[in-house]
Protein backbone atom coordinates (compact mmCIF):
# COMPACT_ATOMS: atom_id res chain seq x y z
CA UNK A 1 0.00 0.00 0.00
CA UNK A 2 2.88 2.27 -0.85
CA UNK A 3 0.63 4.82 -3.23
CA UNK A 4 -1.88 6.60 -0.37
CA UNK A 5 -2.49 9.52 -2.94
CA UNK A 6 -5.35 10.13 -5.02
CA UNK A 7 -7.85 7.29 -5.21
CA UNK A 8 -4.93 4.70 -4.78
CA UNK A 9 -6.49 4.13 -0.81
CA UNK A 10 -9.62 3.91 -1.78
CA UNK A 11 -9.29 1.31 -4.41
CA UNK A 12 -7.26 -0.55 -1.78
CA UNK A 13 -10.18 -0.63 0.75
CA UNK A 14 -12.46 -1.92 -1.48
CA UNK A 15 -10.61 -4.85 -2.72
CA UNK A 16 -9.76 -5.56 1.29
CA UNK A 17 -13.52 -5.48 2.41
CA UNK A 18 -13.74 -7.89 -0.29
CA UNK A 19 -11.16 -9.94 0.68
CA UNK A 20 -12.22 -9.60 4.46
CA UNK A 21 -15.61 -10.51 3.09
CA UNK A 22 -14.96 -13.52 1.44
CA UNK A 23 -15.15 -12.12 -2.17
CA UNK A 24 -12.87 -11.57 -5.30
CA UNK A 25 -13.79 -8.11 -5.74
CA UNK A 26 -15.90 -6.15 -4.27
CA UNK A 27 -18.63 -2.80 -5.71
CA UNK A 28 -18.26 0.46 -3.66
CA UNK A 29 -21.04 3.05 -3.29
CA UNK A 30 -21.01 6.50 -3.20
CA UNK A 31 -21.72 8.94 -0.44
CA UNK A 32 -25.35 8.61 -1.77
CA UNK A 33 -25.99 4.84 -1.87
CA UNK A 34 -25.63 4.79 -5.48
CA UNK A 35 -23.18 2.00 -7.51
CA UNK A 36 -19.70 3.63 -8.12
CA UNK A 37 -17.49 0.94 -9.25
CA UNK A 38 -15.07 -1.59 -8.48
CA UNK A 39 -11.40 -1.49 -6.87
CA UNK A 40 -9.54 -0.56 -10.23
CA UNK A 41 -12.24 -1.08 -12.54
CA UNK A 42 -15.82 0.45 -14.42
CA UNK A 43 -18.72 -1.35 -13.61
CA UNK A 44 -21.61 -2.42 -15.93
CA UNK A 45 -25.04 -3.70 -15.98
CA UNK A 46 -27.79 -5.49 -18.24
CA UNK A 47 -31.54 -4.66 -17.23
CA UNK A 48 -34.06 -4.83 -19.26
CA UNK A 49 -31.84 -5.52 -22.25
CA UNK A 50 -30.16 -2.15 -21.52
CA UNK A 51 -26.71 -1.65 -20.79
CA UNK A 52 -26.18 0.56 -17.72
CA UNK A 53 -23.05 2.37 -16.46
CA UNK A 54 -22.40 5.07 -13.55
CA UNK A 55 -22.48 8.27 -15.12
CA UNK A 56 -19.25 10.59 -14.86
CA UNK A 57 -20.44 13.10 -12.43
CA UNK A 58 -20.63 10.22 -9.99
CA UNK A 59 -16.84 10.89 -9.40
CA UNK A 60 -15.65 7.38 -11.06
CA UNK A 61 -12.80 6.40 -13.01
CA UNK A 62 -13.31 7.97 -16.84
CA UNK A 63 -11.44 4.57 -17.83
CA UNK A 64 -10.43 3.91 -21.27
CA UNK A 65 -11.66 0.68 -21.27
CA UNK A 66 -15.27 1.91 -20.37
CA UNK A 67 -15.75 4.67 -23.43
CA UNK A 68 -14.33 1.51 -25.54
CA UNK A 69 -17.30 -0.61 -24.28
CA UNK A 70 -20.20 1.87 -24.56
CA UNK A 71 -18.78 2.81 -28.45
CA UNK A 72 -18.63 -1.10 -29.13
CA UNK A 73 -22.22 -1.45 -27.04
CA UNK A 74 -23.68 1.34 -29.31
CA UNK A 75 -22.11 -0.24 -32.81
CA UNK A 76 -23.96 -3.77 -31.62
CA UNK A 77 -27.06 -1.76 -31.33
CA UNK A 78 -27.37 -2.01 -27.60
CA UNK A 79 -28.83 0.66 -26.06
CA UNK A 80 -26.33 2.42 -23.52
CA UNK A 81 -27.52 4.42 -20.78
CA UNK A 82 -25.25 6.25 -18.20
CA UNK A 83 -27.40 6.63 -14.90
CA UNK A 84 -26.89 6.23 -11.29
CA UNK A 85 -27.76 2.79 -10.00
CA UNK A 86 -28.96 2.14 -6.53
CA UNK A 87 -27.27 -1.39 -5.31
CA UNK A 88 -31.13 -3.36 -6.15
CA UNK A 89 -30.77 -3.08 -9.63
CA UNK A 90 -27.16 -5.72 -9.27
CA UNK A 91 -29.89 -8.45 -7.19
CA UNK A 92 -32.52 -7.76 -10.20
CA UNK A 93 -29.58 -7.29 -13.26
CA UNK A 94 -30.04 -10.00 -16.02
CA UNK A 95 -25.74 -9.33 -16.63
CA UNK A 96 -22.88 -7.36 -14.62
CA UNK A 97 -19.34 -6.92 -15.63
CA UNK A 98 -16.32 -4.91 -14.96
CA UNK A 99 -14.70 -3.34 -17.31
CA UNK A 100 -11.06 -1.86 -17.12
CA UNK A 101 -7.62 -2.15 -18.42
CA UNK A 102 -6.35 -5.06 -15.94
CA UNK A 103 -10.01 -6.32 -15.70
CA UNK A 104 -10.84 -6.32 -19.66
CA UNK A 105 -14.44 -7.70 -19.33
CA UNK A 106 -14.47 -9.47 -16.44
CA UNK A 107 -18.21 -11.25 -15.93
CA UNK A 108 -19.36 -11.00 -12.22
CA UNK A 109 -21.60 -14.32 -11.35
CA UNK A 110 -23.16 -13.37 -7.79
CA UNK A 111 -23.43 -10.39 -5.80
CA UNK A 112 -23.79 -10.39 -1.97
CA UNK A 113 -23.84 -14.18 -2.65
CA UNK A 114 -26.93 -14.01 -4.95
CA UNK A 115 -27.02 -15.00 -8.59
CA UNK A 116 -26.42 -12.60 -11.47
CA UNK A 117 -29.15 -13.77 -13.87
CA UNK A 118 -28.18 -17.55 -14.19
CA UNK A 119 -24.90 -17.42 -12.97
CA UNK A 120 -23.10 -17.58 -16.66
CA UNK A 121 -21.95 -14.64 -19.19
CA UNK A 122 -25.12 -13.26 -20.66
CA UNK A 123 -25.45 -12.11 -24.32
CA UNK A 124 -24.47 -8.90 -24.06
CA UNK A 125 -21.46 -9.53 -22.18
CA UNK A 126 -20.28 -12.38 -24.16
CA UNK A 127 -20.90 -10.07 -27.27
CA UNK A 128 -18.95 -7.72 -25.76
CA UNK A 129 -16.20 -9.73 -24.73
CA UNK A 130 -16.18 -10.80 -28.35
CA UNK A 131 -15.89 -7.94 -30.18
CA UNK A 132 -13.12 -5.88 -27.40
CA UNK A 133 -10.81 -9.01 -27.89
CA UNK A 134 -11.19 -8.84 -31.51
CA UNK A 135 -9.79 -5.65 -31.10
CA UNK A 136 -6.97 -6.11 -28.32
CA UNK A 137 -5.96 -9.63 -29.15
CA UNK A 138 -6.83 -10.18 -33.13
CA UNK A 139 -5.78 -6.35 -33.80
CA UNK A 140 -9.43 -5.42 -36.02
CA UNK A 141 -8.89 -1.83 -34.51
CA UNK A 142 -11.12 0.45 -36.80
CA UNK A 143 -11.35 3.12 -33.94
CA UNK A 144 -7.64 3.25 -33.90
CA UNK A 145 -7.78 2.77 -30.35
CA UNK A 146 -4.13 0.52 -29.94
CA UNK A 147 -0.44 1.20 -30.55
CA UNK A 148 2.20 -1.22 -31.47
CA UNK A 149 5.32 -1.38 -29.51
CA UNK A 150 7.84 -2.74 -31.92
CA UNK A 151 11.20 -3.98 -30.96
Amino acid sequence: MAKTGGNYMNSQLIKLEALANGYVEGIALDANGYISEGSGENIFVVHDGILFTTPLRSAILPGITRLSIMTLAKEAGIEVREEVMLREILYLAEEVFFAGTAAEITPIRSVDKIKVGDGKPGPITREMQKRFFNIVKDGEDKHDWLTFVYD
